[in-house]
């Protein structure tokens, strides 16, 4: 890893469960040298993606927070995406979510045009979600070139496996490769009890899958509607999407 990844892998080890750490717990997590790990804490600090929490302890700054406003507001899929989710969560009463694939990798979701005040999801944007399970990260999955796939099945062959993609590498890519060739993926009850969605790719101007887009619903909400008109739903708005992208 080059010297800005490993001093960005620091932040990963901020969470929900652990929100404080010292710099020499995060030499011990990451193998940093003291002198090294010091220094990668000291130049996150004074970029104010850290800050501190106490006496030798550090929390996430605020800068995270700038970065994120700023991403809403200047993210060209975001903006592209957004008045068409308004749109699509308005005409078929169910919410829009629009989630991204990144370095990682990781699932988070970016947008989500709500309609259902009693629909409460434990995923929302910025929190990662499982890579393996429901439709948007199969989705985004199966736009991975094969040399990226098999690198990510290597790695987590025994998560791909419980999640019932495939014991071996041929058929975890022919699981894969289905989902691509449908382009739509129905899940139901994989990522939440009674939760189910209705997902398709987003491309951008060149082909390439950026985005996955889906209604979801509570599973009665989801089956008042079959695949028909689901898909009438939402592949329109992926295209209009990839159109306003240029």
């Amino acid at each position: 890893m080059t010297s800005p990844t490993r001093a960005l892998a620091i932040l990963d080890l901020f969470t929900h469960d652990r929100p404080v750490w010292q710099p020499d717990q995060i030499n011990e997590a990451l193998g940093y040298a003291r002198a090294t790990g010091y220094r990668y804490v000291k130049d996150l600090v004074q970029a104010g993606f850290l800050q501190k929490a106490g006496a030798g302890a550090y929390a996430l700054g605020g800068r995270i927070i700038e970065l994120d406003y700023q991403l809403r507001q200047s993210d060209p899929v975001l903006l592209a995406a957004r008045p068409e989710m308004d749109a699509l969560a308005a005409a078929s009463a169910l919410d829009a979510v629009l989630s991204v694939l990144f370095g990682g990798p990781k699932v988070i979701d970016t947008y989500r045009a709500s309609v259902q005040p009693a629909l409460h999801l434990s995923y929302g944007r910025g929190r990662p979600r499982p890579l393996f399970r429901s439709g948007a990260p199969k989705i985004l999955l199966s736009g991975l070139p094969r040399a990226a796939l098999l690198k990510l099945y290597e790695s987590r062959r025994d998560e791909v496996a419980a999640s019932g993609m495939g014991e071996t590498w041929e058929a975890f890519r022919a699981y894969v490769t289905r989902v691509r060739k449908q382009g739509y993926y129905r899940s139901s009850g994989e990522l939440e009890p009674g939760v189910g969605a209705a997902v398709v790719p987003v491309f951008n101007g060149e082909g390439d899958m950026i985005a996955a887009l889906a209604l979801v619903g509570t599973d009665a909400a989801i089956d008042r509607h079959d695949e028909s008109t689901l898909r009438g739903w939402l592949e329109p708005a992926a295209r209009r999407i990839q159109d306003a992208l240029g």
